[in-house]
């Protein structure tokens, strides 16, 4: 006779309860959690100790490009880790070199270092984009040095990445910081123009600012830091740890703008989603800025391992392989356009924006409670810069799921709508006086599909037949 659902059920509640009070007692506290333990997960769905399935819009904060357990990945880690966890760099192994060839091909860069964090991507393009300054100025007695950094920005956590993260709440309690960074206002060019001297050794934008609330710099201020940073020999340094990889429709972000390779950025970082979860980060540099570096000037112990860079490598055949670039500008915009029909029905909503799959909802107040309310429709999103609900679901999201998050969404935002501070008055009322909506999200091809939400759920379930 089988144990009932219900029996079965009580020991994984009480180890998640267990697991829950063993955090508070011993973890430093830097995470507010809600009180839900997450077992494990499969597709596009996340499973907590009690069995519930919730659609996973945040993936990990853009970890999860390949969503949970693919049959792929999970193969590959387990062929590797039956082979070779780690080596060491002291040696080759048989994947790091076409790891980095493939990385080379999509970005347009020469050469790769890879690193076990983002954070450590920022770092050690910092550290080269100096290194290669200062010897380019030979014998000069103050070489360039300088950061111009953007506002609004976020690098990481690690004490560079902090100094050129422009946000005063992760800045402040580590004052003071590491000198010789400058922000400028974001996309504004006369304010690049002004900042922008023989002291600056480089120029560090987030394509797409992500922690920001989806912000993406304009073509043209991303030419002119391209115009400067060539015209001085300073890097011109693309963030693209959160953008990158797939997730805007296009290897990188900067791709949109960088048309020809004098455009190319000179150093890119990258991370989140390269190994599906396993710690692996990168930063690429044209050849010029690459030969800064020679042996023991820079180093990792875990960055590159065999079992990283061969996971690496099949996630990013993967995204060939399942055309999921071309899915993420559909799927992307498909959400967009739902929710701008969502935005006629709830008045809060104030800009939708975003490229691919990575898409801001800006709200008129703390978007905290609309987070929550989600919680509890089993939808997983978060709140970054106050305001803004960030989505970052993976690259292989269906119509299905489209369907099911929009549906998900409204409930959650209707549920968390703030109280009216005040009645209308009598005879007045408030329909027709809400504030147009502004949707910044352009598909691949320059126009919005005319894909609403009555036909989106009308496409999810012939697809789901």
């Amino acid at each position: 006779m089988k144990p009932s659902a219900s029996r079965t059920r009580k020991p994984a509640v009480a180890a998640a309860a267990s697991a829950i009070r063993a955090e508070e007692r011993h973890l430093m506290n830097t995470y507010k959690r809600p009180p839900v333990v997450f077992t494990h997960g499969k597709g596009c769905y996340l499973y907590d100790s009690d069995g519930r399935a919730y659609l996973d819009f945040l993936g990990g904060i853009a970890v999860n490009a390949l969503g949970h357990a693919h049959p792929r990945v999970v193969a590959a880690i387990r062929r590797e880790a039956a082979r070779a966890i780690h080596i060491s760099n002291l040696y080759h192994n048989p994947y790091q070199g076409p790891l980095a060839a493939k990385l080379a091909k999509w970005s347009g860069l020469d050469r790769v270092f890879f690193t076990n964090s983002g954070t450590e991507a920022i770092e050690g393009a910092l550290k080269l984009a100096r290194l290669h300054a200062r010897k380019a100025a030979g014998a000069a007695q103050h070489p360039p040095h300088k950061f111009l950094a953007l506002e609004n920005s976020f690098h990481g956590r690690t004490f560079g990445a902090v100094s050129i993260t422009s946000t005063a709440k992760y800045r402040e309690p580590f004052a003071p910081l590491v000198p010789g960074v400058e922000f400028v206002r974001f996309n504004d060019l006369q304010d690049l123009a002004a900042k922008f001297d023989g002291s600056v050794c480089a120029v560090v934008i987030e394509t797409v600012q992500g922690e920001g609330g989806i912000h993406r710099v304009s073509e043209a201020f991303y030419k002119l830091a391209r115009q400067l940073t060539t015209r001085r020999g300073a890097a011109l340094i693309a963030d693209e740890i959160q953008c990158g990889l797939g997730r805007t429709g296009r290897p990188f972000a900067y791709q949109k703008f960088a048309t020809t390779p004098e455009l190319l950025p000179d150093i890119v970082a990258v991370a989140k989603p390269i190994a599906a979860g396993l710690p692996l980060g990168a930063f690429l540099a044209r050849e010029e800025f690459a030969q800064a570096f020679s042996p023991g000037i820079h180093g990792t112990t875990f960055g590159g391992g065999p079992l990283l860079c061969a996971v690496a490598l099949e996630v990013l055949s993967i995204i060939e392989d399942e055309k999921l670039m071309q899915n993420a500008r559909e799927r992307g915009e498909e959400i967009c356009v739902g929710l701008a029909e969502i935005a006629l029905r709830y008045d809060p909503i104030r800009e939708i924006r975003g490229e691919g799959l990575m898409i801001g909802v800006e709200l008129a107040h703390d978007g905290g409670p609309a987070v929550e309310a989600a919680l509890a429709q089993r939808l997983l999103i978060n709140c970054t810069h106050d305001r803004t609900l960030r989505l970052l679901p993976a690259l292989n999201i269906t119509l299905r799921h489209v369907a099911e998050f929009l549906g998900k969404m409204e409930r959650a935002l209707v549920k968390s709508r703030p109280k009216p501070q005040f009645a209308h008055p009598t005879g007045i009322s408030p329909v027709g006086t809400q504030p147009a909506v502004h949707a910044s999200f352009v598909s691949a091809h320059g126009h919005r599909a005319p894909l609403g939400g009555q036909a989106l759920a009308a496409a999810a379930h012939a697809e789901k037949g």
